[in-house]
């Protein structure tokens, strides 16, 4: 799906407004009364809703709501905070509907207008602003949205949290934003709700599909897309009838030390998971009989020195794809192998973990970068490498001058991983859950993207596919195991559902 900008939304609505056609009210209805059936099934029946509206557009869609919900039996109030200078047409337009029901509207001039602090926990909806905003809250609206959280709100935001921009909001200081439960965004996730300093705010992102004409959205240019079922699936490939072993690559996995062979099973493990005909281990001498017993399915390579990896890759032109780092450590020796091997560059390469880290500490390396090499950090790793960030934003827009300058490609991983490429395009993962963030999780992406690289796939698809596969074997975990209890190891074993059902 292409990730457009808040701008080119609201273009798709005017395009659509004017090809499909349709009235720019009959579009507000469509778009607010798409919203109801989720807040129909977030809320009960019995529960008064309080319906907290601006008087732009996104006061107008909280309008519609508040209309739909009376009529299925909801108790309503709608609280008006007179935020612009004057109504929208459409805004205006949708309070005259309003007015001719039974829902009581209190214009909500003062925070002494009405007290929702008065009660336990209401239920609001937040349409006062939509995100084409693009200054901070003040007066009567920020009051609101400050008594709105102060009264621990379950909110339910339309579109956006009020007070977030929808795409940059490095120059938002963030003092007024509404702290959703929920949050029902049309069309696509805004930027904002992807990074880390802005998306906490939204709680549980829903996308509402609003019917926005499809010609406007095929033509539309962006760099950016978010990855769901319908890119993913045109790069899985199926496995030919006559076919063997060494049809399908050979992978390498350089991983742990003493004390962490874990790393190195689980990176192996799941590159056996991956599809590629042929696993082989770079591991120190001691813990050769650990991974023939975790994953006798792999071949060893024995390193020159018993608790670290060390020496040379030997049979290097075996090898189809090669990852490094998992549970490494620093040692000057597997440094040394790290930047043979990267000077060399026998075949396409992964660096994770302390791989990244050795690089961190050798910046100079970084030139010997084979074109095309795939980092996997996380946040801290990245800004060990590149230098720290006051935002995930700012990282972000980083991580892409990151990609450019090196000519490879940055996988970023958290919530909404993003792909970065040579070329300045980024892909964000819709797939995975908080219940993945545990020791092993990493390991286990490291070893799936290098299985999927040694079986052929390039650079670009063996990022987005591993990634969102990684992510899809974590939703699968989760739901059988908890996000709490679910480890990295039954994502491994998640994997098969991932590949059946991704």
């Amino acid at each position: 799906m292409k990730l457009l900008s808040t701008a080119q939304i609201r273009e798709a609505d005017a395009y659509t407004i004017a090809h499909e056609p349709i009235a720019s009210v009959a579009l507000m209805e469509r778009a607010a009364a798409a919203c109801v059936p989720h807040i129909s099934e977030l809320v009960n029946v019995h529960e008064t809703v309080y319906v907290v509206c601006g008087n732009g557009n996104n006061g107008g869609d909280g309008l519609v709501i508040a209309r739909h919900l009376q009529a299925k039996g909801y108790q309503v109030i709608v609280l008006l905070v007179k935020a612009a200078v004057t109504d929208s047409a459409d805004f205006a337009h949708h309070l005259n509907l309003l007015r001719q029901t039974e829902v009581q509207i209190i214009e909500w001039n003062s925070i002494r207008d009405y007290d929702l602090t008065a009660h336990v926990q209401p239920v609001v909806v937040d349409a006062i602003f939509g995100s084409g905003l693009n200054r901070e809250p003040d007066g009567v609206a920020a009051a609101a949205i400050e008594m709105m959280n102060a009264a621990q709100s379950r909110i339910i935001s339309v579109d956006i949290p009020s007070g977030l921009f929808g795409d940059d909001n490095r120059g938002n200081k963030l003092r007024y934003v509404a702290n959703a439960a929920y949050t029902l965004t049309f069309h696509q996730p805004k930027a904002a709700l992807l990074f880390a300093e802005t998306g906490r705010y939204a709680g549980v992102v829903r996308v509402i599909d609003i019917g926005l004409h499809r010609g406007y959205i095929d033509a539309a240019p962006t760099p950016y897309t978010l990855l769901t079922p319908d890119e993913i699936q045109p790069l899985l490939r199926s496995r030919a009838v006559f076919s063997h072993k060494g049809s399908y690559g050979h992978a390498l996995l350089c991983a742990g030390s003493r004390g962490k062979t874990g790393a190195a099973v689980l990176a192996v493990n799941a590159a056996l998971r991956s599809g590629c005909g042929l696993v082989t281990a770079l591991v120190p001498q001691m813990a050769e009989s650990i991974l023939h017993t975790a994953a006798p399915e792999a071949m060893l390579q024995q390193s020159e020195a018993a608790e670290i990896c060390a020496g040379r890759v030997r049979h290097t032109e075996k090898f189809t794809a090669a990852g490094f780092g998992p549970g490494w450590g620093t040692a000057p020796e597997t440094a040394q192998l790290l930047k043979q091997w990267l000077q060399e560059a026998p075949c396409p390469t992964v660096l994770d973990a302390d791989a990244l880290n050795i690089l961190a500490e050798n910046k100079t390396w970084l030139a010997f970068l084979p074109p095309g090499t795939l980092l996997t950090p996380h946040p801290g790793e990245f800004d060990r490498l590149a230098g720290a960030h006051t935002s995930a934003h700012e990282r972000f827009l980083s991580q892409l001058e990151f990609s450019r300058r090196f000519n490879c490609y940055v996988v970023l991983k958290g919530a909404y991983t993003s792909i970065t490429t040579p070329d300045g395009r980024a892909f964000f993962n819709t797939t995975g859950n908080a219940g993945m963030a545990k020791g092993g999780s990493g390991d286990v992406l490291t070893g799936l993207i290098t299985g999927l690289r040694a079986r052929g796939y390039d650079a670009l698809q063996a990022a987005v596919l591993g990634v969102y596969l990684h992510g899809k074997a974590g939703d699968i975990a989760a739901a059988a195991q908890s996000q709490e209890a679910m480890k990295a190891g039954d994502i491994i074993e998640a994997l098969p559902g991932a590949f059946l059902h991704g």
